[in-house]
């Protein structure tokens, strides 16, 4: 497992060789809270889609581009989103992706990584809410760092964490910002807020 970041900790992108990570996967992971008991008994976890989804900022704060559920694919071709899980079922990541550091375009300085709740499902229904970076590069893939969301709330939204551009490599960042939003879109400024 890897390093625990806590809200506002900040980790450089490097092997333990002290080279710069190079592909990186980010995983996005939660579980929806339990349903209270019914007439009958039993506990029924509730479904909870949230979406993972990147936004890409130049060095002034303007986003040029986004990597969600409706493109899958950055336009550089840098970044990779694997797909929309609706439910928040199963362990693990629920939602991933990938992206070749070496690959963004020269003029982007950050990437903001936010999720979101299309259905506007608040985060009082979600609970063990993760984002971790994996290094694809490595056999094995070993997770490098895991930032866990410890907030629930009435907001729909999160700015979870960030990657950001330096002198030889990339700084990942805990972020843990709420916000409100169904897309992308909607978390520009949240998201241009926690650069």
């Amino acid at each position: 497992m890897g390093l625990s970041l806590q809200k506002g900790q900040a980790l450089s992108l490097t092997k333990s060789d002290g080279s710069a990570l190079s592909r990186v996967r980010l995983g996005l992971g939660w579980d929806a809270v339990a349903a209270k008991r019914g007439l009958f008994g039993g506990r029924k976890e509730a479904e909870v889609d949230l979406d993972a989804s990147a936004i890409f900022f130049d060095a002034q704060g303007t986003a040029v581009d986004y990597v969600w559920f409706n493109q899958l694919r950055s336009k550089d071709g840098s970044a990779q989103h694997t797909g929309d899980n609706l439910t928040g079922a199963g362990d693990g990541d629920d939602e991933t992706i990938r992206i070749d550091l070496g690959a963004v375009h020269s003029t982007v300085a950050q990437i903001v990584f936010v999720i979101s709740s299309y259905s506007r499902q608040t985060f009082d229904n979600v609970q063990n809410a993760f984002c971790r970076v994996v290094d694809d590069s490595t056999a094995g893939s070993p997770e490098v760092v895991r930032y866990q969301l410890t907030e629930s709330g009435t907001h729909t939204a999160m700015v979870m964490a960030k990657v950001a551009r330096t002198g030889a490599g990339w700084t990942f960042t805990a972020i843990g910002e709420r916000a409100n939003g169904r897309t992308v879109q909607d978390l520009v400024a949240p998201a241009t807020a926690a650069l």
